[in-house]
């Protein structure tokens, strides 16, 4: 089968797109997820998304992980908003759902998307580090040196002896500022550094805030593959009205055989 495929990416975590609305794809097929997503056999990409129909919104967002586990991505719901504009799905504001239930969204004439992120009632606060869930599990964890930090390393240590095989995603922080952190995340799924994850900025903001590193409600969070923001309102340690926002583009477009 010849199927056409978009490349997008996020603050550069990128994505394989797939419009599946005619229910072309073999889902089933996780070895095929994962060569399109290997970055010598196939496509190349941190994970796949279908754009498939929903009838109570406007998609319905199937998102993979190059291992073609499934999970919710911040930064592929941020791209899923800029490819169904593209397909002349929906305008500037949408509603979709994704695998932890229904997101609204908008985007802007420069592909700048926000997209609010579910509530979060619970932060565990722990004295090296603080977890909680942000649509995915998220290990937040400061350090020093950020720069030079072995990620990967470091990361699969924690991600596999901390919370065994269904894991945990680990974020590494350093502040920069009242309302700024640089961030590196290694993604379980993946199993390795990416250059941005959208749900794991959204856990830093939220954990900074809740530690008292910061005490503003709109953070700006630098990732090696770029700036993103996140605001929200507080109220009795919950977390409420959570927008990640941040630049979106395709990059390519094409054909696949398989």
């Amino acid at each position: 089968m010849q199927v056409d495929f978009y490349k997008y990416q996020g603050t550069g975590n990128d994505f394989i797109f797939i419009d599946n609305r005619q229910d072309i794809f073999p889902k089933n097929d996780t070895k095929l997820i994962s060569k399109l997503c290997d970055r010598r056999f196939g496509i190349g990409a941190d994970g796949l998304i279908l754009l498939e129909n929903d009838s109570e919104v406007d998609f319905h967002m199937d998102y993979y992980n190059s291992d073609a586990s499934q999970s919710m991505c911040g930064n592929g719901g941020r791209c899923a908003v800029a490819f169904a504009k593209y397909l002349g799905m929906i305008p500037e504001k949408t509603t979709f759902r994704a695998i932890d239930g229904i997101h609204d969204a908008g985007i802007d004439s420069e592909n700048v998307v926000t997209l609010q992120m579910h509530d979060v009632t619970e932060v565990r606060e722990k004295p090296a580090y603080s977890f909680l869930n942000t649509g995915s599990p998220h290990h937040v964890q400061i350090v020093e040196g950020l720069e030079k930090f072995d990620v990967k390393k470091e990361g699969a240590k924690l991600r596999y002896g901390m919370y065994g095989e269904s894991g945990s995603n680990i974020n590494f922080v350093e502040q920069q500022n009242e309302d700024s952190f640089d961030v590196r995340t290694y993604e379980r799924g993946v199993e390795n550094e990416t250059l941005s994850c959208g749900t794991g900025v959204t856990a830093v903001a939220i954990a900074m805030h809740k530690i008292g590193k910061t005490q503003s409600n709109k953070i700006n969070i630098n990732t090696k593959g770029g700036d993103l923001a996140i605001s929200f309102e507080t109220s009795n340690g919950a977390y409420s009205d959570i927008n990640l926002i941040g630049p979106t583009q395709q990059v390519f477009k094409g054909e696949i055989t398989w």
